[in-house]
C-alpha cells in the first residue's frame, strides 16, 4: 500500500513541523534557527539549563517537552537522526551560563556520537556541562550491560523530574546526583502490532506479519527478539511487567512512575486497559502506584503498538514529578 501521509516537499519536513510547533505554542517556544527550539521565556541564568536533542519523526519528543519545569532547549535532527555534534553545541552555547547545564542524550550510536562531539566543543569553549546518557530500553533483558541499552519514552519522565530540580534552583551538583539516581531506577520496554513507514521514502520501518507482534522493537525498527502471535491486552502486559519491575528492583513498598506510551496509532483505549492490568499487578505486589499517564509522548509515525516504561521513585523525584510545568505536551501528574 502506498504511504499516505499529510506532507510537502520531503526534505522540508523538519523545518515545517518546527514551525508548526513553535505557531501553535508560540506563547511558550521560540526557534533559534531551523532546529533549535527554546523558551520563549528563558530562565532565571542562575539557574541550571537542561539541553536535550533527538531526530525528528518521534513527536511530540523531544521538542515538545520545552517549556517551564522542563527543557530549555531541543536541538532536532532530521527524520530518525541525530542533529550532529555542531547543531548541540550551538544550543550549548545558546543557553550558557555559570550555574551550568545538564546535556541529555539518548543511547543511539548517532547521539551519543553528537552528545560527545558537542561536549569537546563545549569543553574548549570553557562551558560548564554535564552530559547524562538515556539507557532506558530492556528488551534484550533486564540484565544486559547498559552500554547495550537503548534510550527509549524514559527520557520524558526523566526530564520532568530534572527539570523541577532545575526550576527550584538547586545546583548542577544536587541535579547530576538526583538524575543518576532516577536514571538508574527507569526501564522501558516496548510492543508493535504494526509497523511505520519512513515519511521520506515510504519504505517500512521493521517487519510484522497481520498476526504477530513483537516485544522489544526498537523506536527504529530494531528487532527486539520477541516475536509472538498477537496476545490479548492482560496477556501483553503479563508478559512484559515482570521483566521491567525485576529492571527496576521494585518491591513491596515503593513508589513507581506507569507510563504507556503509544507509538502513533495505538488507541486511548487500548492504552487505558493495558494500564489497568499493570497497575493492578503492581498494587497486588505492594508497589505504590503514582499518577500517570497514558499517552503519546515519543511515537515512531504511525506504528501501532506502546512502550511501557516503569520509573522506580524516592520521596524527592516523586515530589519532582508532580511539580508544575508549562511544556507544550506535559501536563501537571496527580
Amino acid at each position: 500500500m502506498p504511504m499516505k501521509k499529510f506532507m510537502n516537499d520531503p526534505a522540508n519536513l523538519t523545518k515545517e513541523l518546527l514551525e508548526g510547533l513553535v505557531g501553535c505554542y508560540s506563547d511558550t517556544l521560540a526557534l533559534v534557527n531551523e532546529k533549535i527550539v527554546v523558551r520563549k521565556t528563558p530562565k532565571s541564568p542562575d539557574k541550571v539549563a537542561l539541553v536535550a536533542f533527538g531526530g525528528s519523526g518521534h513527536e511530540p519528543a523531544m521538542h515538545g517537552f520545552v517549556g517551564q519545569g522542563m527543557l530549555d532547549a531541543c536541538v532536532a535532527g532530521d527524520i530518525f537522526a541525530a542533529p550532529g555534534g555542531e547543531k548541540v553545541f550551538e544550543a550549548l552555547d545558546y543557553v550558557k551560563r555559570d550555574a551550568g547545564t545538564l546535556l541529555i542524550t539518548l543511547n543511539h550510536n548517532g547521539d551519543r556520537m553528537s552528545g560527545s562531539k558537542a561536549m569537546r566543543k563545549a569543553q574548549k569553549a570553557g562551558l560548564k556541562v554535564v552530559e547524562i546518557v538515556i539507557h532506558d530500553d530492556i528488551a534484550q533483558g533486564p540484565d544486559t550491560p547498559i552500554e547495550d541499552k537503548r534510550g527509549l519514552g524514559g527520557v520524558i519522565p526523566f526530564i520532568k523530574v530534572v527539570g523541577a530540580a532545575a526550576e527550584e534552583g538547586k545546583s548542577l551538583d544536587e541535579i547530576v546526583e538526583l538524575a543518576n539516581k532516577f536514571n538508574e531506577g527507569i526501564a522501558t520496554l516496548s510492543v508493535a502490532l504494526k509497523v511505520a513507514t519512513h515519511p521520506q521514502n515510504g519504505g517500512e520501518i521493521g517487519a510484522l506479519a497481520d498476526d504477530e507482534m513483537e516485544i522489544g522493537m526498537g523506536q527504529h525498527g530494531e528487532g527486539g527478539g520477541g516475536i509472538s502471535k498477537m496476545c490479548t491486552a492482560d496477556e501483553t502486559v503479563e508478559k512484559m511487567l515482570p521483566s521491567l519491575v525485576k529492571a527496576t528492583k521494585l518491591a513491596s513498598g515503593d513508589k513507581a512512575l506507569l507510563l504507556i506510551n503509544g507509538s502513533g496509532s495505538t488507541t486511548t483505549m487500548e492504552m487505558l486497559i493495558c494500564y489497568r492490568k499493570a497497575k493492578s499487578m503492581l498494587e497486588a505486589m505492594g508497589v505504590t502506584v503514582l499518577p500517570g499517564k497514558c499517552d503519546e509522548l515519543l511515537t515512531v509515525q504511525e506504528m501501532a503498538g506502546f512502550q511501557m516504561i516503569l520509573c522506580k521513585c524516592c520521596d524527592t523525584c516523586a515530589k519532582y514529578l508532580a511539580a508544575p510545568a508549562n511544556a507544550p505536551y506535559w501536563t501537571t501528574l496527580g
